[in-house]
C-alpha cells in the first residue's frame, strides 16, 4: 500500500462561504465581515492558485466544479464525504451538517470514471445519518495506508461504533482517542483529526497536547514509533493556523511533497521545517479566506485517488 498518491480530486466552489450549520462546532471557523458573493470570489482565486501551484509541483489534479444550483457552501472540501481505495472501493460517508448532504453526488464518480479511474464497490455509510451518527471520511479518519492503522479523534462528527465498522471494512487497525482545543475558555473536541495529525510515509505531524487523556496520547505516540515515523510535535497554536492539516503527496519523479497552507508553513520553527525537509519538499499555498471562513485548510482540500485505473 502506497501512502502518497499522485492524484487528487478537487472542487472549484461556486458559493463558498462561512457555513452556520458547521460553526456549532468547529471552532476554527471566523466570520469574515465581507458580503458573501466577495467571499466566494477571494476563495475562487485562492483554489485556483493552490491548482496551479500543485499543478506546477507535478501533481495530477482533477477539478470538479460545484453544482451552481445547490446551495454548498463547504463543497470545497471533498475529503469529507468520499475516499478512494487502491482496490477500487470507494467509501461514501454521513456528514454532521445537513447542507453537507447535498455534496454527494453522482458526477464525480463519472468525472474519475472517465478519466480512466476504475470503481469496482461503493461502501454507503451516509444511512447512518437517520440515527444521528457521522464519520467524515479522512476529516475523522487519518490513514497510515502503509501500515493499516487508522486514526481517529472522537468528537459529534466521528462516532467510534463507525470508526470501528470502517476498519473491519477496510481491514485499518484502529486508534480511537480525542483530541481538544480551548475554545470559549473551555476544552472541546476538535472537529476533525486531520486538522491535529497528519501522517507521511516517513514522518507524523501531531498536536500531542490536544491529547489530555495521557494514556491516549502515550498510545498514539507508540504507534507512531512503532511504525518508524519521524514525529513533529506542533503546538496548539500553530495546530490553529491549521500546521496539522497537511497531505503528503508524489509530484513530479515520484518525488514526496508536503502540501500545506502558507499559514501553517509560516507557524512552523526553522528546525520543524528543517526536519520535514529531510524527507518531503514542503508545497503551500495562500489559503487565508478559505481557513477564516471554512474552517478548514490544504489537506480538507484534497480528496487524494488510489483507484486503479482501467
Amino acid at each position: 500500500m502506497a501512502q502518497a498518491t499522485n492524484t487528487i480530486l478537487m472542487i472549484r466552489p461556486v458559493h463558498f462561504r462561512m457555513n452556520e450549520q458547521t460553526a456549532v462546532n468547529n471552532y476554527f471557523q471566523e466570520d469574515l465581515n465581507l458580503k458573501n458573493a466577495e467571499i466566494n470570489k477571494k476563495a475562487q482565486q485562492e483554489f485556483d492558485d493552490f491548482v496551479q501551484v500543485l499543478r506546477s509541483n507535478g501533481v495530477n489534479v482533477i477539478v470538479e466544479s460545484d453544482d451552481e444550483l445547490l446551495d454548498t457552501p463547504d463543497s470545497i472540501f471533498p475529503n469529507n464525504w468520499v475516499s478512494f481505495h487502491e482496490n477500487g472501493d470507494v467509501a461514501v460517508y454521513p456528514m454532521f451538517a445537513e447542507n453537507r448532504r447535498k455534496e454527494r453526488r453522482e458526477e464525480v464518480f463519472m468525472t474519475l470514471e472517465r478519466e480512466g479511474f476504475k470503481i469496482e464497490n461503493i461502501i454507503d455509510y451516509s444511512s447512518a445519518e437517520d440515527e444521528g451518527l457521522f464519520l467524515e471520511g479522512t476529516g475523522s479518519l487519518v490513514l497510515d495506508r502503509e501500515n493499516k492503522i487508522a486514526y481517529c479523534a472522537l468528537s459529534p462528527r466521528a462516532d467510534e461504533d463507525l470508526f470501528i465498522e470502517f476498519c473491519e471494512d477496510f481491514d485499518y487497525f484502529p486508534v480511537v482517542f480525542t483530541a481538544y482545543q480551548t475554545a470559549d475558555n473551555q476544552r472541546l473536541p476538535i472537529y476533525h483529526t486531520n486538522v491535529m495529525m497528519c501522517i507521511g510515509s516517513k514522518i507524523a505531524v501531531i498536536c500531542l497536547d490536544s491529547i489530555d487523556n495521557k494514556k491516549e496520547r502515550k498510545q498514539v505516540l507508540q504507534h507512531l514509533k512503532n511504525t518508524g515515523k519521524t514525529i513533529i510535535a506542533i503546538t496548539e497554536s500553530q495546530m490553529h493556523q491549521f500546521a496539522g492539516n497537511m497531505l503528503q503527496l508524489k509530484g513530479l519523479n515520484n518525488q514526496d511533497l508536503l502540501v500545506m497552507s502558507k499559514s501553517a508553513h509560516d507557524s512552523l520553527t526553522q528546525e520543524q521545517k528543517t526536519t520535514i525537509e529531510q524527507h518531503c519538499k514542503i508545497v503551500s499555498s495562500s489559503l487565508e479566506t478559505i481557513e477564516t471562513c471554512g474552517g478548514g485548510s490544504a489537506r480538507c482540500m484534497m480528496a487524494e485517488v488510489f483507484l486503479p485505473k482501467s
